[in-house]
């Protein structure tokens, strides 16, 4: 056993040692249903769906999904924004003793095709939006799909707005067929609701396949066993000992599609008995909205969603002394960031780290306790964060030592679907690598330095991207930044940064290098900086570097084919 320095810092209420049930995930809606029934589970556009509907939506799904023929080892996608049919849905299929694999709204063709092949991925609900359903249409006949399940974004509004959206969206509605290829969502609920319970070995059985971002190679899908995804329920609950049951709100604006919103806002609202204001995107006007009208206490978010909410141009006009608490993760949380927000709202922003491959959650800064600027904070419950050489992973850093951060838990993912090959170079026994580089102080707070296929090599020192833009974010102008290496031929590589500017702010390169001569060393000035409107982000908002590598790329390849 490592040593676990973490436990003396722990905040009061919060204990390391607490027992982590394993249960079959759906057992998370059932314990709901008993004992907040009339609460609501869901505001989507002002319509209310209570525990004991959203319960009963899920049998009868079940009953639909078993009607269909899934099981053990049957694999249902959900290709869905949020909405109500994704919660009903996602808690039928693992009822129906089925696998969840979600997928992407975002994802191009060549995408899902490759995560349908590749997940084995028999059945897809979907919606019937020209955003979504040509897509699966496509897919329908290149694919080993052999059924869609079509539902309709007026059966989940309210009145005036279900009659409303087929007259004035109609253009945003696609024609789907009456054909044995189709089931609409509404027939999958037509029945009773008597499905046949299936035995579930919570250590074993896979409840989602999640696939990774694709960022460092092809997309792997994790196996996240129930007990896995139900543990890491119960880690983050512990981690929020001041909530309320049956009285929190939650503001669902991250896409329950991607891990840290189907854990941190779906699956653990519902262990709490929270309502969940669902919105299908993150709308930053929609967001100004709701924040005052509908009050939310608890809202989970990705770096750029604070950003976006400080540099409002009515943040300080707008009441948000609702939200109690915000985590945030995805993204390293620039300092400057937190405490702008943390001073505009009133609400604790607290900064948590995971992967896919950890069901979401591996460490959290404490709600109630010592919040270290920078740091991704003390392990959740039943967690050990281990630092390793990055050149052999069976040595353990001394304390303070840069290496490898690696997440032993509960949590942690039973492997790569169909690649042993990927899973014996990610885990170690029981101990996932994540291809981070960070360290742990003497209080067991871990800080992140940054991912190990995001060093820069510039001239034979090492220059890590987060701590240039870490300086970057001190200048009061910038709004968001990424940074990148660059092909240089005399260095190897070069620091790049790429600004967007606070409106209606003005800076230029060379003010901006003189702002940084007193925070970064040589190597790590950058060499070019550019100024853009917009960064590119990922499918959950969090800035992307992938898109600016590539056209960086091409932009060498062309001068040197030039000569």
């Amino acid at each position: 056993m490592t040593q676990q320095p973490w436990l003396k810092n722990y905040a009061p209420g919060v204990d390391w040692h607490a027992e982590l049930p394993r249960k079959p995930l759906y057992t998370l809606l059932d314990d709901a249903v008993a004992h907040y029934g009339q609460h609501n589970l869901v505001d989507f556009m002002d319509r209310h769906f209570t525990y004991a509907e959203i319960g009963a939506l899920a049998d009868r799904a079940a009953r639909g999904f078993q009607d269909l023929g899934v099981g053990k080892g049957v694999k249902v996608g959900l290709f869905l924004p949020n909405c109500p049919q994704y919660i009903a849905a996602y808690f039928g299929i693992l009822k129906a003793g089925g696998t969840v694999v979600n997928f992407s709204p975002l994802y191009s063709e060549e995408q899902l095709l490759h995560q349908i092949e590749d997940s084995d991925t028999d059945f897809m609900v979907t919606l019937n939006l020209e955003l979504l359903y040509p897509k699966m249409a496509t897919m329908l006949r290149e694919s080993r799909l052999r059924k869609l399940i079509v539902g309709t974004m007026q059966e989940a509004l309210p009145f005036p707005k279900n009659w409303l959206f087929p007259l004035f969206r109609r253009g945003d509605i696609a024609t789907v067929p009456n054909d044995a290829d189709h089931l609409s969502f509404q027939q999958l609920l037509n029945n009773d609701g008597d499905f046949t319970p299936v035995e579930i070995d919570p250590d074993s059985d896979i409840a989602v396949l999640q696939y990774t971002g694709g960022t460092t190679g092809v997309s792997k899908g994790a196996m996240l066993s129930h007990g896995s995804a139900y543990a890491n329920t119960q880690q983050i609950t512990l981690c929020l000992p001041d909530y309320v049951p049956g009285t929190e709100r939650m503001l669902g604006v991250l896409p329950f599609f991607h891990v840290f919103a189907m854990t941190v806002v779906m699956n653990f609202s519902i262990n709490i008995g929270a309502e969940i204001i669902i919105h299908p995107r993150f709308d930053l006007e929609a967001v100004m909205k709701d924040i005052p009208k509908k009050r939310p206490t608890l809202m989970p978010g990705v770096p750029t969603m604070f950003v976006a909410i400080t540099g409002h141009p009515k943040a300080t006009e707008t009441d948000m002394s609702s939200l109690r608490a915000c985590m945030t993760g995805g993204a390293p949380l620039p300092v400057e960031v937190k405490q702008r927000f943390e001073q505009m709202t009133g609400a604790k922003l607290f900064e948590g780290y995971g992967l896919t491959e950890t069901s979401a959650v591996s460490t959290a800064n404490p709600l109630n306790g010592l919040n270290k600027p920078g740091s991704i904070g003390l392990p959740v419950p039943g967690t050990d964060i281990v630092i390793v050489d990055r050149d052999d992973a069976t040595k353990i850093m001394p304390q303070g030592e840069p290496g490898e951060i690696c997440v032993r838990g509960p949590q942690v993912m039973m492997g790569y679907y169909k690649r042993q090959d990927a899973t014996t170079d990610t885990m170690i026994d029981d101990m996932l690598r994540t291809g981070d580089v960070g360290y742990m102080d003497e209080d067991g707070y871990t800080f992140i330095i940054d991912r190990t296929k995001d060093l820069i090599l510039a001239g034979g020192f090492n220059v890590y991207p987060r701590h240039v833009e870490e300086a970057i974010y001190e200048h009061p102008a910038v709004e968001e930044v990424t940074v990148i290496g660059i092909p240089d031929d005399y260095r190897g590589q070069s620091v790049k940064a790429f600004v967007k500017l606070k409106q209606p702010e003005e800076l230029d390169q060379a003010k901006l290098l003189k702002f940084l001569g007193p925070k970064l060393g040589k190597a790590e000035m950058p060499t070019e900086i550019e100024f853009r409107d917009e960064l590119p982000k990922t499918m959950i908002g969090k800035l992307s570097k992938k898109e600016l590598v590539a056209e960086e790329q091409a932009k060498y390849e062309a001068r040197k084919a030039a000569g």
